[in-house]
């Protein structure tokens, strides 16, 4: 069964199935109107083409009135789509040190049945009382619980702390309304932020942001609430300036796109492939090997989706004086 992003597509009829096209949703900056939901769809994982004329699809009129690092995701015993999001926008002259130490404690969510059609976005509380932010939530669906784990970095001054320090925390919902209490689910040696995680040979991978050092980290664990492990990997040590790590199968099934924003070069986004996601080992593309399409993606997350879903959101996104790229 195909479970929801980033999870392992375990039989052909399911690949076939889920991976007919791809789904980015992303923001795409600090300027008007950037900080807001935007969407930009693919065949083939490595070529997108942006949505809605290159603006956005949702706008969140809650909280701060802007959103960033949103993730989509698909309930795999429901087929509902839900859509979680930073409550964030720097574009109003919010400072980095005040959206860190004193910025929302808020998901946004939005919710639909068929990825065009959406509820009012709606913020739910998840960090904790001495949290400074919720930044860049994912969820992961535990099939273990047959609850979604949702998991986003807050910056955190525990007792002892002579600083606040970035740290992942977690929270258990079935319906992305209600939550379980907020527990800590990662803290490393340096900062840590932007986790997403991948299952992949009955393994679970995490990609995570060393905000200290500016580098992407690769772990693994036998489970979610496993003890994760370090996995070496040059390519990833070497790639400096980067962020919002992601990662999906493509087409064929076996390979794995993994792409980082490269944030502090403003390039955008960076794919890097790879067969085994356990080896730490990823080809880095060549610009002519990819296309983002005509904006330039922040933070996001990347859904397969069905043959049917890819058709709908061309029809009501695209025009009928564009040509598909």
């Amino acid at each position: 069964m195909y479970y929801c992003l980033g999870h392992q597509i375990e039989d052909e009829f399911w690949k076939e199935k889920f991976m007919a096209g791809y789904l980015f949703v992303h923001f795409i900056g600090e300027q008007k109107d950037g900080e807001q939901i935007y969407f930009s769809l693919s065949r083939d994982g490595l070529h997108f083409q942006d949505l809605n004329h290159g603006n956005p699809v949702l706008y969140s009129k809650t909280g701060t009135c802007g959103v960033r690092d949103p993730f989509p995701v698909r309930d795999p015993e429901t087929g509902r789509f839900y859509l979680i999001a930073t409550d964030l926008r720097i574009g109003s002259g919010t400072s980095w040190e005040d959206a860190q130490e004193r910025g929302s404690r808020d998901l946004i969510v939005w919710e639909s049945g068929d990825l065009v059609h959406w509820s009012a976005e709606r913020a739910c509380t998840v960090g904790i009382p001495k949290a400074g932010c919720v930044w860049a939530p994912e969820a992961v669906f535990d099939k273990e619980k047959g609850e979604f784990l949702v998991f986003f970095a807050s910056m955190v001054r525990n007792q002892g702390d002579v600083l606040g320090k970035q740290r992942i925390y977690g929270a258990y919902t079935r319906d992305f309304r209600e939550f379980s209490e907020t527990f800590l689910y990662m803290e490393r040696e340096n900062h840590v932020i932007d986790t997403t995680i991948l299952e992949s040979g009955g393994r679970y991978y995490r990609l995570s942001k060393d905000e200290t050092e500016k580098v992407l980290i690769l772990e693994t664990a036998e489970s979610l609430q496993g003890e994760f492990v370090r996995i070496d990997s040059p390519v990833l040590a070497e790639l400096k300036g980067v962020e919002g790590p992601e990662g999906y199968l493509l087409p064929d099934g076996k390979t794995w796109c993994v792409i980082a924003d490269q944030f502090a070069a403003g390039k955008g986004y960076l794919p890097m492939l790879t067969q085994d996601l356990g080896s730490g080992s990823f080809e880095i593309l060549t610009p002519e090997q990819y296309d983002m399409g005509e904006t330039k993606k922040r933070h996001g997350g990347i859904l397969p989706i069905t043959d049917e879903e890819y058709e709908r959101l061309w029809a009501a996104f695209l025009s009928p004086d564009e040509k598909r790229r």
